[in-house]
């Protein structure tokens, strides 16, 4: 199953791959430099289908629950000032995603959606301290009716060329459902009460949708 940002890409890759494919039987005589194209488009085709893949998922959605957004590995569980929403204190936890991971962006919590807003700019490495304020952004914030607005970031790295963020002010979103897409590498920050429990450990691996950044384990 793949996402359908991913649709328009696959199937050119399946297009150019074909040409690759047809080119090196007609046009080269040479075995092991056929073969090697062949491998090389493989490859290649085998890379963008497992970017934009979309697996199946069994979420439960939990109003206790801060989820993770997205696929990827814990790095950053500390108080930060928040200067673009909240303008005071809040828990930040980023997850950072790398190009063989799921790239879905999902909501972590449900309730209205109060704030969503795109900021252009950077490509530093997704890891870059200054990453989320000059990097290539989307900021949403969702009202929850247990831990009040949860603020979430996507964040463009260095190889991340398009964020996709479906977030409508005023809209309802449902907990674990699509907020958006990165293509190619990045991470997502949550932005939460300083006070909240939090149930996940620094350079701990963690699955949109299904592991719990904080709140009731």
């Amino acid at each position: 199953m793949f996402h359908k940002e991913g649709y328009r890409i696959i199937a050119v890759t399946f297009i150019v791959v074909a040409v690759i494919f047809l080119s090196a039987h007609y046009f080269i005589n040479t075995a092991w430099l056929t073969y090697s194209l062949w491998s090389i488009g493989f490859v290649f085709l085998a890379l963008i289908l497992q970017f934009f893949r979309n697996p199946k998922r069994n979420f439960i959605p939990n109003d206790k629950r801060v989820l993770s957004p997205v696929d990827g590995k814990v790095v950053v569980i500390e108080e930060v000032f928040e200067p673009e929403y909240f303008k005071d204190k809040r828990l930040m936890i980023s997850v950072f995603m790398s190009p063989i991971n799921v790239h879905v962006t999902r909501y972590p919590v449900g309730g209205k959606i109060l704030y969503s807003k795109y900021h252009p700019g950077k490509y530093l490495v997704a890891w870059h301290p200054k990453a989320s304020l000059e990097n290539e952004r989307t900021t949403v914030v969702v009202e929850s009716s247990e831990f009040g607005p949860v603020l979430f970031r996507q964040i463009a790295g260095a190889l991340a060329k398009r964020i996709v963020n479906y977030a409508q002010e005023g809209d309802l979103a449902a907990q674990t459902t699509d907020s958006g897409f990165i293509k190619f590498g990045s991470r997502v920050d949550v932005y939460l009460p300083v006070n909240i429990p939090v149930t996940v450990a620094l350079n701990q691996v963690v699955k949109g949708g299904l592991s719990v950044l904080a709140g009731e384990e």
